[in-house]
């Protein structure tokens, strides 16, 4: 049997892939226990979160389980296997040890170092466990990836190259001000009140919001969670829990919102956010931000604020036509684009004796002479238009943070003026451009070390069953040998035949332990996995007796751990 991984994450698949093959917990239930029953695979996990999902599986034939593991990811995804394919990526034995450690230390992680990976791959190995679908190799594997990003973590300073996608979220947020500064004294909204909600919640009130409101669909989990924040002593914060019903009601009081559920279905629409916008007024959001500025020009529309007098018979525009388009300037090239010459000329003496009066009118006038006069070769400007210049938004004012997969706030809400989207893909984005610390390269190198040991020590395990079985049988062979003894003396005392039993039991021994030793560590060097079987066939052993071992130590292996997770 073989390890095997096969899955997709932000590193090989877009955010709206990501977004659909997303794994309910029901979804996970039943992806490993028809993983298992399959027939290449003995054990499974699945390992997903917000930006990857993997099925680690231990298999017996690589190609069959390559294309059995990516047809259930497939089936209990929801995305068809054409479609999710050429987003999947497979690594097999030790090249899967090390992806899985890689992933446990925060390395393949979009905020690279982030611990919050640690609980979810020990969340993983305990629904395995609970299920019954890891055996000892998953086991062994999920817990030395736990202690191997325990130890990069205490040994190195990795925490410096990243946070928790909670911290970088709300960095993105704050947009170069500080989290602290940023934050203090607003009002949160939390929706959800599962580990990354908590984990929003928490980091909220240590950076100074000062008002924490939870909504989720299990209300006693919401209250359990609004509880542990205001009992906290170390947080000044106000925490309490309202039904998900009441949601509408506090987006119009809240200045920071963070989502994060397991919906399959938006959570938040644009239109909602928009309503509670308006409901509420934005805070930041400057005086009259909603106006809508002038298009062209300096500002001065026909019949504008700044236009004066009526005398417009002398302009050769069609003045109807012009006031009816929304801050549409005389001045601007878009005026005059297509304007004979003489049309140009008599437009900018009518600029130039002052009907339109702006700060820039001479500025314009001599630019409408200047066209005019460059256009005397061929009579007419040409049609053209330029770029109209975006009006400015207001200071945004409420700031959604949405770290869920499938997304929780609709995208289209960044849109909305006066509001801040921050997502799962945006902060992919941000990401890439983050720097890596020194100490990445100290955790690659506590990977690589422990990739090599976990190598050995499963080669070595996996004679072990063999080298047992062998002793069994000397064991059994020096047993019949004593009762033989017996039937040939049958006078013995108990004395004699106790010192005769041991003797023999010590050149037994003896003999065997130099050999079984040495194949142990034969075994444990890269390709000594054969040594197991030149083990069975020089002393003629049973695959079945040897078979019979592995369960019996898988049993209580599985047994222990699952009292351990």
């Amino acid at each position: 049997m073989s390890l095997l991984v096969v899955g997709l994450s932000h590193r090989s698949a877009p955010v709206s892939v990501l977004e659909r093959a997303a794994l309910s917990a029901d979804a996970q239930v039943k992806l490993l226990q028809d993983a298992v029953a399959a027939e290449p695979a003995a054990e499974a996990a699945v390992l997903a979160t917000c930006n990857r999902i993997e099925l680690y599986a231990d298999v017996d034939k690589f190609h069959a389980g390559v294309a059995e593991l990516s047809t259930l990811l497939a089936q209990h995804s929801g995305v068809g296997l054409e479609e999710l394919t050429p987003y999947l990526y497979v690594h097999y034995e030790d090249r899967a040890v090390h992806h899985l450690f890689s992933v446990a230390c925060g390395l393949d992680s979009m905020v690279v170092g982030e611990g919050q990976i640690l609980g979810q791959i020990k969340d993983s190995l305990a629904k395995a466990q609970d299920l019954h679908t890891a055996g000892r190799l998953l086991n062994d594997l999920f817990q030395q990836a736990l202690r191997v990003g325990k130890r990069a973590h205490s040994e190195t300073g990795i925490d410096r190259a990243g946070q928790s996608l909670v911290t970088f979220g709300l960095e993105q947020l704050a947009s170069g001000t500080a989290v602290d500064a940023w934050a203090s004294g607003k009002k949160a909204l939390v929706i959800g009140a599962g580990s990354m909600s908590s984990l929003a919640a928490a980091t909220l009130a240590r950076v100074g919001v000062g008002e924490i409101v939870i909504a989720n669909r299990t209300s006693d989990r919401a209250e359990r969670l609004a509880e542990i924040l205001n009992d906290a002593d170390d947080l000044d914060v106000v925490a309490r829990a309202v039904p998900m019903d009441a949601v509408p009601g506090e987006l119009t009081r809240a200045d920071v919102v963070v989502s994060c559920t397991g919906a399959t279905g938006l959570v938040l629409t644009a239109s909602e956010v928009a309503e509670a916008v308006a409901a509420g007024p934005v805070a930041g959001s400057p005086a009259g931000a909603g106006e809508v500025p002038p298009r062209f020009g300096s500002g001065a529309a026909l019949g504008g604020p700044n236009a004066r007098g009526s005398a417009d018979e002398d302009c050769p525009l069609d003045l109807n036509s012009v006031q009816a388009t929304a801050g549409f300037s005389v001045l601007g090239e878009a005026a005059v684009a297509g304007m004979a010459t003489t049309e140009l000329e008599q437009h900018a003496a009518w600029v130039d004796n002052g009907i339109v009066r702006v700060p820039s009118a001479a500025d314009e006038a001599d630019a409408i002479a200047a066209l005019a006069a460059a256009a005397a070769a061929v009579g007419r400007i040409p049609e053209r238009r330029r770029p109209e210049p975006v009006a400015p938004q207001p200071a945004p004012g409420v700031f959604l943070l949405d770290l869920a997969m499938p997304r929780d706030i609709d995208a289209a809400v960044h849109r909305i003026p006066g509001v801040r989207l921050v997502d799962i893909e945006s902060l992919a984005d941000a990401s890439a451009d983050a720097p890596m610390a020194a100490d990445v390269d100290l955790v690659r190198r506590i990977v690589a070390d422990e990739v090599a040991a976990f190598g050995a020590a499963l080669r070595a395990a996996h004679i072990t069953p063999t080298v047992v079985a062998l002793r069994t049988m000397a064991a059994d062979v020096v047993a019949g040998e004593i009762a033989r003894l017996e039937g040939r003396l049958p006078g013995l005392d108990d004395k004699h035949r106790s010192e005769i039993t041991q003797t023999v039991k010590r050149v037994v021994d003896k003999l065997l332990h130099a050999p079984t030793v040495r194949v142990k560590q034969l075994a444990a060097e890269p390709g000594g996995a054969g040594y197991a079987d030149a083990l069975r066939t020089l002393f003629d052993l049973d695959q079945e007796t040897v078979d019979a071992v592995s369960r019996a130590e898988d049993s209580t292996e599985n047994s222990k751990n699952r009292g351990s997770a």
